[in-house]
């Protein structure tokens, strides 16, 4: 084979793997109830919040999270405002002394 066919054998190649791939869901895009069905539907999903922002978002009551953080509530701009979800966090114990 030439160096030519190779090349071209690996463009094409690269160029595949980048095409399938998908870019992650803008949650300000969705509306609260689409973005919630999807990370129902999915059990944890990686979204877009902003122009660089980005989070792992997870369903309320699953294992998504890897121990030991657990899901907490957090917010999230949606296009009709914003929209209550869960995403892993560590466990805040706050013990008085």
């Amino acid at each position: 084979m030439t160096s030519q066919t190779i090349a071209w054998i690996i463009g094409t190649a690269l160029f595949a793997a980048t095409s399938t791939a998908y870019a992650r869901p803008d949650t300000r895009s969705m509306t609260c109830e689409e973005t919630q069905r999807l990370i129902q539907s999915h059990h944890s999903a990686v979204l877009t919040t902003g122009r660089n922002t980005y989070d792992r978002y997870v369903r309320q009551y699953g294992n998504e999270c890897d121990w030991p953080e657990v899901p907490v509530a957090a917010s999230v701009p949606t296009r009709d405002g914003q929209c209550r979800v869960y995403s892993c966090r560590e466990p805040v114990f706050d013990f008085p002394n």
